[in-house]
């Protein structure tokens, strides 16, 4: 395809009489990437924003009713927001160090947050209080995820490891070496037999969530790797990249499908709607961009925001995004209308 230089380069090297109607052809274009800019620049509507950590916020998650929202930050805490409401429900305090993430059990009920003080912790949400606290990793603790089935927690580490853990007891099952440096995200596959992670040895590994046993290698990163997700009907995964990009893996063959491409800044977290169709991106760049899984082309680039996104979690109908800043809040966009 031409690219717009290349038209450019073209009207200006034209003889002086084709030199006007070349500015025309040319102005007529600049129009139409305006308007095509324009199409994909948010028109979204901003539905609430949520202040209160007095750190940056590393994740958010709703529940699996879609009615509370968790945050965690920087601060040391996790909060539980009423998303209908607006309103705060809950702080949740017993980390000593700052909140990487956060992740609700398939029935709601349970908590787990990972933290930079090595542990893991699961709460009992209905009461505001710390369940289990989950020792035994030897560094930071990345990122947390249920199974589907609510019993078994993955988490991992910048000890390089992933460690499973028994939701019920807090026992630890089983540990996972392989990756060469920190473990940045852990998610189960929908089935619950697969769980992926990322690391900042610039691979995915994609292991038995049964035995443990490493299953695949996924090798084509050309940097950091810090975010994975898998799509609802387990056929796709998608990871993002420190490089500025995100890759889409055809999971069953281990294949690159696609690279996408338009952040400006490193991927921070990546999130697939519930039905599949569309998959967000959040980045340093200050925006948090949707993704046509059809096509592979970019929807939206929602408002540019005044400091790096960290986080972004569709609600359970799929109608709105959360996104966590490191300007210490939570914001709720309305994605409703994307298609």
């Amino acid at each position: 395809m031409t690219s717009l230089s290349q038209l450019t380069c073209s009207v200006c090297s034209s003889r002086p009489g084709t030199r006007r109607r070349g500015a025309v052809v040319l102005g007529l274009l600049l129009l139409l990437a305006g308007a095509a800019c324009a199409a994909s620049s948010s028109g979204l509507p901003l539905l609430k924003t949520f202040s209160g950590q007095t750190g940056s916020v590393f994740s958010v998650a709703f529940g699996p009713d879609g009615k509370t929202l968790a945050s965690g930050s920087w601060d040391g805490t996790v909060k539980l927001w009423d998303v209908a409401a607006g309103t705060l429900v809950r702080t949740l305090v017993g980390h000593g160090s700052g909140v990487f993430s956060v992740a609700f059990s398939p029935d709601g009920k349970t908590l787990a947050s990972a933290s930079f003080d090595k542990t893991v912790k699961l709460w009992d949400i209905a009461a505001g209080q710390e369940r289990l606290s989950l020792p035994g990793h030897a560094d930071a603790v990345t990122s947390v995820a249920f199974s589907p089935d609510g019993k078994t927690l993955a988490s991992a580490s910048f000890d390089k490891t992933v460690k499973l853990w028994d939701t019920a007891t807090g026992q630890e099952r089983l540990s996972l070496p392989g990756h060469a440096d920190a473990v940045t995200s852990v998610a189960f596959s929908p089935d619950g037999k697969t769980l992926a992670s990322g690391s900042f040895d610039k691979t995915v590994k994609l292991w038995d969530a049964a035995t443990g046993a490493l299953l695949w290698t996924l090798i084509g990163h050309v940097d950091r790797v810090l975010s994975v997700a898998w799509s609802p009907d387990g056929k796709t995964l998608a990871s993002a990249v420190d490089d500025w990009t995100i890759k889409l893996w055809e999971v069953g063959r281990r294949k690159l499908l696609e690279t996408l491409a338009g952040h400006t800044l490193g991927v921070s977290s990546v999130a697939f709607s519930p039905n599949g169709k569309i998959l967000a991106s959040a980045s340093w760049d200050r925006t948090v961009k949707l993704w046509d899984m059809a096509t592979g082309g970019l929807l939206r680039t929602l408002a540019r925001q005044t400091t790096g996104v960290r986080s972004v979690a569709f609600s359970p109908d799929g109608k709105t995004l959360a996104s966590g800043s490191d300007d210490r809040t939570v914001k709720l966009w309305d994605v409703a209308g994307v298609r």
